[in-house]
């Protein structure tokens, strides 16, 4: 039995390796991570992480083939492939501070295999990394004494969060990157083989390793450019009374185009899109490709003005002040199925309301333990609420940033009854019946539409 080891823990190791402990029962896989309390989570009934089915597909292997450890040394020592899925943020310190990534754990974690390695490994890049990374990791484990063999491969994760478990099961495609050396093309094909135990052939995609870590970049930077592309005609939608889901519509229909990614919104948040861009920003700067950088950082730019633009629109139609006011937020995670809240666009939205001096109670099912690390400087100024009829008593206003399946079905005539008249209520994803909200007495404000309003 081949033995697969995952460095790190987190949202993208702990999810693949338990998909490939139970599609490869004839591989031993182990995830291991310094922080003791995220594998003791691993290894409980509430895991680190919320995405739908992720309990029973951990619990499906777990004991098994399926293995949550801390002690790394050994674990490298036995393992034949080595996934590296550490954190890789962006740099907050010296160059290229705010938009490179930032490479020290990664580096550090080369350092640890090399050092706990008595046999030939694969490694395979799992993070999100910028180009020719791979590069660096091999220059490291080089350096390893005579006799001992490291191939570095680039295999991207693509999974979205709130669907992670189904897009693992059935992904759009498996990129691996490798070297076209005979050494390279046979790690490859050891990557290849694990995949093929659920993955159709035509599905495994093999290139060069550079390609492969490029394709990441540019596929959540294509996928980010469209929906500030959407948020843009949103603001001259509102402007001129045209409906963006309409407009959408039209765009989405045309096949050259297609609909996704084309809805509406106060922004994307998540672990990749913005530290993607970013980095792919820097990566453009060193090469002095200065348009192609200011072309790829005006998507971030559209992101971060839609968020102010949607404060901004609360502030001018809630007679142009929020002060003192109390505003449910309804909704903290980046997206709906999963607790995740890095980037979302209702830690800035917050922010920016509190600034404001406004009252703000934020409600989620599952992202409210993130939300108070997010909002932790303003601690004594922000109440959180898991049910949502207590956060919108008494409410002046209520944002809806985070489109979960529960909101459709609340009750409004009584969410309207509770809170203070006017009722305003904003929906930053475009997803309620606002005919309805506008019946029950409510004044409506959504993005890129004419709003619907009482006063």
């Amino acid at each position: 039995m081949k033995n697969i080891l995952c460095i790190g823990a987190g949202y993208v190791g702990g999810p693949t390796m338990a998909m490939i402990a139970r599609k490869c029962p004839d591989y031993n896989v182990v995830v291991v991570d310094i922080n003791e309390e995220r594998i003791a989570a691993w290894q409980s009934d509430e895991l680190p992480i919320y995405e739908p089915g992720l309990a029973e597909l951990v619990k499906s292997t777990a004991g098994k083939n399926l293995f949550f450890s801390t002690d790394v040394a050994a674990e490298i020592e036995k393992a034949d492939i080595i996934f590296v899925s550490v954190n890789t943020p962006t740099k907050t310190f010296g160059k290229g501070a705010g938009k490179a990534a930032d490479l020290q754990y990664w580096e550090k974690t080369a350092r640890v295999i090399l050092a706990n390695s008595k046999s030939d490994k694969i490694v395979v890049e799992k993070s999100t990394l910028p180009v020719r990374t791979a590069d660096a990791m091999e220059r490291i484990l080089k350096t390893a004494p005579d006799g001992i063999k490291f191939e570095v491969l680039s295999n991207p994760e693509f999974m979205a969060e709130g669907t992670a478990v189904e897009d693992l099961e059935d992904p759009d495609r498996v990129l691996i990157g490798g070297h076209d050396t005979e050494s390279g093309q046979k790690a490859v094909q050891a990557l290849v083989d694990i995949y093929r135990h659920w993955v159709p052939e035509e599905k495994v995609v093999t290139m060069n390793l550079w390609s492969s870590e490029l394709s990441k970049l540019a596929a959540n930077a294509f996928l980010a450019q469209r929906v500030s592309s959407i948020n843009s005609l949103s603001a001259i939608c509102e402007a001129t009374e045209a409906n963006v889901a309409e407009v959408s519509r039209a765009i989405g229909m045309d096949s050259r185009i297609g609909s996704k990614f084309l809805k509406a919104s106060v922004g994307f948040g998540g672990s990749c899109f913005k530290k993607d861009i970013l980095n792919l920003v820097y990566l453009c700067e060193t090469y002095g490709l200065e348009e192609v950088a200011r072309y790829w950082e005006q998507v971030v730019k559209i992101n971060d003005y839609q968020q102010s633009r949607f404060v901004a629109n609360m502030i001018s139609s809630m007679f142009n002040t929020v002060a003192d006011k109390r505003i449910a937020v309804l909704g903290f995670a980046f997206k709906a199925d999963t607790g995740d809240t890095r980037e979302s666009p209702a830690i800035s939205i917050c922010k920016l309301l509190l600034d404001e001096q406004a009252n703000v109670v934020v409600s989620d099912p599952k992202a409210i333990g993130n939300a108070k690390k997010d909002l932790a400087e303003y601690a004594d100024k922000v109440e959180y609420e898991e049910d949502v009829y207590a956060a919108v008593k008494g409410a002046h206003a209520i944002a809806v940033l985070t489109e979960w399946p529960m909101y459709e079905t609340l009750d409004y005539k009584k969410i309207f009854d509770l809170m203070e008249k006017p009722q305003f209520i904003f929906d930053g994803r475009n997803f309620l019946d606002h005919d309805m909200l506008y019946d029950i007495g409510f004044n409506v404000y959504s993005i890129g539409k004419a709003p619907k309003k009482h006063i």
